[in-house]
This record gives C-alpha cells, structure tokens and sequence, in this order.
C-alpha cells in the first residue's frame, strides 16, 4: 500500500482530500499544527471517513518535526499547510512568508534529503493558487498555465515563491515536484469567513429576518471560476497518479460568474429577494477583477475534469448550512 504524507490534513481541503485518498487506497498520515486540530478533524463530516488517518502534531517550520515527517519514507507527499486566507496573509504578510514558503523549503529539503539518501523518491504535490496570476486582461481569459505570474496579494506571492522553489528543486536534485494551481473551491465544511459559506449564511439570516432588509456584500464586480472541493481533491489525486514532475497545473473549470451573478443565484436557491448592498468592511482594496482557468493540460494529461457544476455546489452548502446553522 503506498503512503501519502498530507500537510494542513486538518483544514478544510485536507480533510476532503484524506479521506478520498483513503478511498483510493493510500495509507494516510496527515499533519496537523495542534492536537485540538485533530480533534475536530475527526468528528464526522460530509468528507468522508478519516478513522485510519495516523496524525502528527507540530509545526513545519521546526526542522526536527519535518524529519520526523520523512522518516516513514512516503510515496507522496501533498502540501496544503497554509495561511490560505487572502486578508490573513495581507495582515500578517511576515508568517504567510514564513508559512508559506520558508516552510515550504524545509520540506522540500528533507524530500530531497530522502531522495539523495535512496531510502525513498516521493512526488511532491505543492498546492498553490490562482491569486498566483494576479490581474491579467479579459482576453487572456481563461488562463493558461504559461502566462506570466504578476500575484497581487501577499498570499498569491507567497504561492508562486514556493511553486518556484519546487521547481528549482525538480530542476535542480531531480525531486519530483508538481505544481498545483487551484482555482476557487467551496464545499460543505468550509469555515464562512470565505466568500460563498458566507453569502449562504447571510442569505439564510435574510430569510429569517423582516422583510426588506438588504443582503450585504463585497466587490460584486469581480469574475471567478469556482469548483467543488470534491473535484479539487480528485484533481489533486489524479495528479499524483499521472501527472508530469516538474509541471504546473491549473485546476479549473473554465466557466466565470461574477460576485453580483453569484448573489442572485444565492438567493434564488435560498428563495429571498433583497437589495444588494455594499458593505466596505467586506470589500477587499486589492482585487483582481477576472480569474477564470484553462485545465486542458490537466485534463490531458490526467483525464480528470470537473463533475459539479455551480448549482450542486450551491445545493450542498445550503445543505450543509441549515445542518449545522448552530455551529456554522
């Protein structure tokens, strides 16, 4: 049975993705940054089953623990560690650069130390974003891989940093390194701090409140290509399976809806009519107007293409939200 070594298994994707690497398989140690972490990643969820997950606690940018990580030689390794929120990053620009990309390296270094050593030759799938591009022309839509990356957040900097750094490694030491380039991804389970578990949660309170109210919101302008995280951890998966060391991927569906589209069929699933109303603390001062990908490299080497369309992905948020409005 071969071993994938997860990082960040106890977040949001990670979660999706072990137990559908589980399913396929794998025996799975996943790598969490707490033990309260853990706890919470294994109750049950709309993932899956996470019971023959081996956990390990601690934190990648202690050199001892990485080597730890790698003394059970695993066959792949999936790096998700991450300040993944866009404004956390922003706020605290000097640990998303340590988290991010410090850390990163770290990992790398002890996969290509176990490489070199002949004890083991994993390929190593590193989780970027497509903040990675930053603002691009409405023409270059939708992307390709070979565009230039011009990230204009202090996360997607930090992810194309480390997408560089595992190339130079597969360039350089001949690690197996892929590159992925996810676009947006939102599922059952997804904390609301992020933009679509958040416009469900406010349009659910709308329909408990009188009537009249406005539904607030962000930048309404901006386009993006969203994906259900199901198909993100197969993607991931499929990769790991078929995909090209030293290349990079974009995981998307090729389809964009701006904010202002992605409201209305908020709340027509929710079954409420409101006013759209700009909230400034919800507006991000740096955005990137359009983001919609190509992943016919992906579909062509690996076969995989998105199953879930946006109306399943609305459909299995609402669901989930009005299952765990409590905790939510």
């Amino acid at each position: 049975m071969k071993r994938a070594l997860v990082t960040g298994a106890a977040g949001f994707v990670g979660k999706w993705l072990c137990a559908a690497l589980v399913q396929d398989g794998w025996a799975v140690v996943g790598c969490a940054h707490t033990a309260a972490d853990v706890e919470a990643a294994r109750a049950a969820g709309p993932w899956g089953s996470l019971e023959t997950v081996q956990w390990k606690i601690g934190d990648l940018r202690d050199a001892a623990f990485i080597e730890q990580l790698f003394a059970q030689s695993p066959d792949a390794v999936v790096h998700l560690a991450a300040v993944s929120h866009v404004q956390h990053a922003s706020v605290s620009p000097t640990l998303a650069w340590d988290v991010n990309l410090m850390a990163s390296v770290q990992l790398l270094n002890a996969a290509r130390t176990l490489r070199e050593s002949g004890a083991g030759d994993p390929v190593v799938l590193l989780i970027g974003s497509a903040e990675q591009y930053g603002r691009q022309p409405a023409e270059a839509m939708p992307l390709r891989e070979d565009v230039p990356q011009l990230p204009l957040t202090v996360y997607g900097a930090t992810k194309a940093a480390q997408e560089i750094a595992g190339l130079q490694m597969f360039r350089s030491a001949g690690l197996r390194v892929i590159a992925a380039r996810p676009f947006p991804h939102t599922g059952p389970g997804q904390e609301a701090r992020f933009v679509l578990p958040a416009m469900i949660a406010r349009a659910e309170a709308l329909r408990h409140s009188a009537s009249g109210a406005p539904m607030m919101t962000g930048n309404q302008t901006p386009i993006r290509d969203f994906l259900h995280v199901s198909d993100v951890v197969a993607a991931y998966i499929a990769m790991l399976h078929h995909g090209r060391p030293g290349t990079a991927y974009n995981v998307a569906s090729g389809a964009g809806l701006s904010v202002r589209e992605v409201i209305a069929r908020v709340l027509q699933r929710v079954g409420v009519q409101a006013e759209l109303k700009e909230d400034p603390a919800l507006v991000r001062a740096v955005d990137v107007p359009v983001l919609v990908g190509d992943a016919t490299r992906l579909s062509a080497d690996t076969g995989w293409k998105p199953t879930r369309g946006f109306d399943i992905i609305l459909d299995d948020l609402l669901a989930y939200h009005r299952t765990h409005a409590a905790t939510y």
